[in-house]
C-alpha cells in the first residue's frame, strides 16, 4: 500500500474475529518456529497442557501490525468461544461434529 502511494499514518487495520489464545492451544513445532525468528515472541505464548501453549494469534498480528507503523485493534471476538455468531473448524473437531462451515475476511481499501 506504501508502494502505491498510501501513508502508514493514514493505515488503519481491524483484526476481526478470530480464535483467542485461552483456545489457541499449539505443539511445540509451533513455538519453535516463532522462536527461531525471534525469542521476543515468547511473550506471545502461554502455558497449556503438558507440552501444549496456547498462543495469542490477535496479539501476535496488532504487534506486527504496529510495529509496521499501522493503527490496529482487535474486534475481540473469538470465534472459537462464540457458536452462536461464528464458525470454528477446531471447536468443531474437538466436539466431534460432522462439518465447521466457512467464514469470509476482506480487506478493503
Amino acid at each position: 500500500m506504501v508502494d502505491l502511494g498510501a501513508r502508514r499514518e493514514s493505515i488503519r487495520a481491524v483484526i476481526g474475529p478470530t480464535i483467542s489464545q485461552r483456545a489457541y492451544e499449539v505443539g511445540p513445532e509451533f513455538l519453535d518456529t516463532f522462536m527461531a525468528e525471534d525469542s521476543g515472541y515468547a511473550r506471545f505464548f502461554a502455558g497449556g497442557n503438558g507440552d501444549r501453549m496456547h498462543f495469542d494469534l490477535p496479539a501476535f498480528g496488532l504487534h506486527r501490525l504496529r510495529e509496521a507503523g499501522v493503527a490496529a485493534e482487535w474486534t475481540r471476538h473469538c470465534t472459537y468461544s462464540d457458536s452462536a455468531r461464528f464458525y470454528s473448524y477446531r471447536r468443531s473437531t474437538h466436539e466431534k461434529e460432522a462439518d465447521y462451515g466457512r467464514l469470509i475476511s476482506s480487506i478493503r481499501l
